[in-house]
């Protein structure tokens, strides 16, 4: 409650009804309506009235610059730990590499997920995170099977997921193959135009492609209808000028031929309008606009979509302080490992400011100390392997240039570990991931120029972080695991098949999720070469019911609650 009190105290306006209560709407995996918006742009007005006050406190920024290596150091107990971080910068007035190097006793990762993974992506290019990194320097990292994806605007064009009102207005989804001809697709998997129709709607808060939801004709089935069209080359639009077509043999759409939630919804929101486009006027005009804004006029022309990549669920292990397993190093927003299989809609917003303000702190109140001893001979060995690979990569005559390793690692993950995986494909796609992770460090990546220096370093952590997630993915269908959240597993011996209105689709028989799986979360970390796996049971719900004032007041004032509790 803090944290979103102190979004609002920094200037984040957050709507209200006339009484001061925050509004409120449900999102997805959410039965409760728990989300709050101030419209399509709300994660960037946090980032203005933040960055506001990283100014205002005069806090020092370093801009265009780039963490590649971790400092290291051994604390008085032995005990390796963070010592600060070599950077690439865009400023070589000091070193023709623009190296930087930052000492500091705590290093917090927060650099968001790694959206350079795969090409069927919505996030803005050159987002790449840092779990390659962390991997590199020896951090465990937990369950990178569990992404999210769905619906959006394509990476070419506008990324955007298309969720919320966009989908809530029900436009008419079809597919256009080569030739022109229009197709709608979606009558070869609903029953009845209500039934589609109303999948459609449920789309704005079922909108991360959930295994589940394949079956008994739900949401998620509209997601496997346009990854088929993709597959046979056509291209999906929604238009919001014109209401879902019927499915043959049924009724013609109508609003008074709606699933009850999905009625209620609308009449709820005055949103009973003749037309999509008049629906999205009346329920978010501002969506409009977004699209306006990047050449788009959703009033006069359809747009064109496919399925994507759109989060990391999984990421670096942490602890309830967002400490990692290197002591000093913390981890914070989708870098960490903490959303879950099904993470409700903008949790990952969520959980980023409420562990932004726990490790904060836990680094007042507890990591206070100096990096002693001399500067250049703590960081003499990371610089010694950061100038053997840019030397190696500088007009490297055998090496790959990064446009042919960025092309391998997105075509493999896209085709192989999105959100529907063949269990007898995978496994060699993670021979094709280890092969492509030992050339480029044995062989290196090519460069030509030395502005090129922060992405040779980004492109060799991205060939390690899809070796890792196709290795964990690996393990756990080798181990028997099924379908869950965002992925679904094929599988022709499998125990489900989803049902279209054409009858039951055997190319799509898949593995339900185990029981015994939800216990565990999956380990990864990397050493000497080789990925190492493991389980770990999942961190136990605390029992609310233990805590009483009187008991638990002197942990907080003497600091007790910042120690690990088996001490």
């Amino acid at each position: 409650l803090h944290t979103l009190g102190g979004l609002q105290y920094l200037g984040l306006e957050l709507p209200e009804d006339r009484y001061g209560a925050i509004l409120r709407y449900q999102t997805d995996h959410d039965e409760a309506g728990r989300a709050t918006s101030c419209g399509p742009r709300t994660s960037r007005l946090m980032v203005k009235v933040l960055l506001e006050e990283v100014q205002r406190l005069a806090i020092p920024v370093l801009t265009s610059a780039t963490v590649i290596k971790l400092l290291h150091q051994r604390d008085e107990n032995g005990e390796d730990r963070v010592a600060g971080a070599i950077l690439a910068t865009g400023h070589r007035a000091h070193n023709p590499w623009g190296l930087a190097i930052v000492t500091a006793p705590n290093v917090v990762l927060a650099t968001g997920g790694p959206g350079e993974l795969y090409r069927d992506s919505v996030y803005p290019h050159k987002c790449f995170g840092s779990l390659g990194l962390a991997l590199e320097e020896g951090l465990t990292l937990t369950n990178l099977t569990e992404s999210q994806f769905g619906i959006g605007t394509p990476r070419s064009t506008f990324p955007w997921n298309l969720s919320g009102t966009y989908v809530q207005v029900i436009p008419y989804i079809y597919s256009v193959d080569a030739g022109g001809n229009e197709y709608n697709f979606l009558a070869d998997y609903y029953r009845t135009t209500q039934e589609l129709a109303s999948n459609i709607f449920r789309k704005g808060y079922q909108w991360p492609f959930h295994a589940t939801r394949v079956i008994d004709f739900g949401s998620s089935l509209l997601d496997m209808a346009v990854a088929q069209e993709q597959q046979s080359g056509r291209q999906v639009f929604m238009d919001f000028n014109r209401n879902p077509e019927p499915v043959p043999g049924d009724l013609p759409f109508s609003l008074d031929r709606l699933d009850d939630d999905v009625r209620a919804y609308l009449e709820n929101n005055d949103a009973l309008a003749p037309s999509p486009i008049k629906r999205l006027q009346r329920m978010n005009p501002l969506s409009i606009s977004l699209y306006k804004m990047h050449g788009y006029d959703l009033t006069t022309q359809p747009l064109q979509f496919a399925m994507n990549n759109q989060h990391m669920n999984g990421g670096i292990e942490v602890d309830i302080w967002g400490q990692t397993s290197l002591p000093g190093c913390f981890a914070v927003g989708e870098v960490a490992g903490t959303h879950g299989v099904t993470r409700p809609g903008g949790a990952a917003l969520n959980a980023g400011q409420v562990f932004a303000v726990r490790l904060a702190r836990f680094i007042g109140c507890t990591q206070k100390r100096n990096i002693d001893g001399d500067i250049a001979q703590l960081a003499a060995p990371a610089l010694a392997s950061i100038r053997e690979i840019i030397t190696q990569a500088h007009d490297n005559g055998t090496g790959m240039p990064l446009s042919v390793v960025r092309e391998k690692i997105q075509a493999r993950m896209s085709d192989h570990a999105g959100f529907i995986c063949h269990a007898d494909k995978v496994r060699r796609a993670t021979r094709d991931a280890l092969l492509l992770n030992e050339f480029v460090q044995r062989h290196g990546l090519a460069i030509k120029h030395v502005g090129e220096v922060s992405e040779l370093f980004m492109w060799r952590h991205m060939a390690l972080t899809s070796a890792a997630v196709l290795t964990q993915l690996t393990h756990y269908i080798d181990a028997g695991g099924g379908s869950r959240g965002a992925r679904i597993i094929l599988d022709g011996d499998g125990n489900s098949i989803p049902q279209t209105r054409n009858g039951f689709c055997d190319a799509w028989c898949f593995r339900s999720e185990r029981t015994e799986d939800k216990k565990d979360k999956l380990l990864i970390h990397y050493c000497n070469g080789t990925f190492h796996v493991r389980k770990a049971p999942v961190r136990e719900f605390p029992i609310i019911r233990g805590i009483w004032f009187e008991k638990n007041w002197p942990g907080f004032l003497n600091g007790t609650i910042y120690q690990p509790q088996d001490k």
